[in-house]
């Protein structure tokens, strides 16, 4: 039996939405966190002119690799093994990279190593795409996401939500400057920078 996320179901139609004009004139993505692969497969099938590369931390690939043998299209690679806190990063390089609801589950360290490593695989000019839930100005947007930190935090200390403006300095640390902040269904973001 395939992994399956009922969030990743929900919302691959409105972030693909998203991701259209986001990635317009893109030709390859790197996508950090693919987890289920259901996301990967959703978005290489409905924008057949990019190459997408999934990647996970190990104990995710089988599953994903499952996955895309299952149904993926001829666009979507075979998953590579991506931990953003080992060094050194795979050599795969796209001209965008595409993250879901992977910030809040990480530790604020690796969070700070996702954004480290960009420059590994992210070219220049590139665009960078990140749905999930964000804090604004410390605060949080929604009872709904004070409630979700809460049990986020609760099963792992070093999670939960991030602050938009952490994450935003981060970004531009790097070269990147934000293009976009959508307000997305149940209380997320599909932040864009380029």
């Amino acid at each position: 039996m395939l992994p399956f996320s009922d969030a990743c179901e929900r919302n691959k139609g409105r972030i693909l939405e998203m991701l259209r004009p986001a990635f317009a004139g893109c030709t390859r993505v790197v996508e950090i966190g693919s987890g289920t692969g259901q996301h990967a497969v959703h978005f290489a099938r409905h924008l057949p002119y990019l190459r997408w590369q999934p990647t996970d931390r190990a104990e995710h690939l089988p599953g994903l690799a499952a996955r895309i043998a299952a149904e993926g299209p001829p666009n979507l690679a075979a998953p590579v093994q991506l931990d953003v806190l080992a060094e050194p990063w795979p050599a795969v390089r796209g001209d965008a990279v595409f993250s879901a609801n992977t910030l809040h589950i990480m530790s604020w360290p690796a969070v700070e190593a996702f954004f480290a490593g960009l420059p590994h695989v992210l070219e220049a000019g590139g665009v960078l795409a990140i749905y999930g839930p964000f804090k604004y100005g410390g605060r949080f947007t929604t009872e709904s996401n004070a409630a979700f930190d809460a049990m986020l935090r609760e099963r792992d200390p070093q999670s939960g939500l991030r602050d938009f403006e952490a994450v935003n300095a981060l970004a531009e640390a790097v070269g990147l400057t934000l293009e976009a902040d959508h307000d997305m269904p149940a209380n997320n973001q599909l932040l864009v920078w380029r």
